[in-house]
């Protein structure tokens, strides 16, 4: 798969190597922007406050499908529901959100780990395959939370990773199954 990420950081780099290492065709685009037009997916990875700005210079991104991985860390416009909403209104094409709620400073520990830890994921229809096998081609198994209108859900979710996090656990992987 044609995969252009959009942020080169620890999300955005990190999910690129483990994409490559899965045989994905990854191409990285940063702060210049570039060219999205032979993509089968665009993943959005930069500061929230950037949204924007970052897509305003990426040209052939209209109607792509588009996965993107923020958190509010840098503010939100308010007159989106949620980050993946914004996205959307700038490309068009169907939209999922996932990886936000993962710590990517333990992206090189997933294949240590003796089960995939798991990734939540919202996802319009058209986009939900492609979102799927990215999460296990990135080294997590995709936990579903449904559509658009849970994007903000969780988005906010990350106050509750953190607080886990800050609480004492520290920075971990989480596993959710059926009984």
């Amino acid at each position: 798969m044609k995969i252009t990420v959009v942020g080169r950081g620890n999300v955005g780099g990190g999910l690129a190597k483990h994409w490559q290492g899965a045989g994905h065709d990854v191409t990285t685009l940063g702060r210049d922007g570039g060219d999205a037009a032979d993509a089968d997916v665009v993943v959005v990875s930069v500061p929230s406050g950037a949204i924007a700005e970052a897509l305003g210079k990426v040209s052939g991104i209209e109607g792509k499908t588009v996965i993107e991985t923020m958190n509010a860390f840098h503010g939100r416009d308010e007159g989106f529901e949620s980050l993946t909403h914004e996205v959307k209104s700038i490309v068009g094409g169907p939209v999922a959100k996932s990886f936000n709620i993962n710590f990517a400073t333990l992206y090189d520990r997933l294949d240590q780990q003796p089960q995939k830890p798991g990734n939540f994921y919202v996802a319009e229809d058209e986009a939900r395959e492609v979102t799927e096998q990215l999460i296990r081609d990135a080294g997590y198994d995709p936990i579903n939370v449904g559509g658009l209108e849970n994007a903000r859900l969780l988005e906010d979710q990350i106050s509750f990773i953190m607080a886990i996090a800050q609480a004492g656990l520290g920075q971990g992987f989480y596993r959710y199954w059926a009984p």
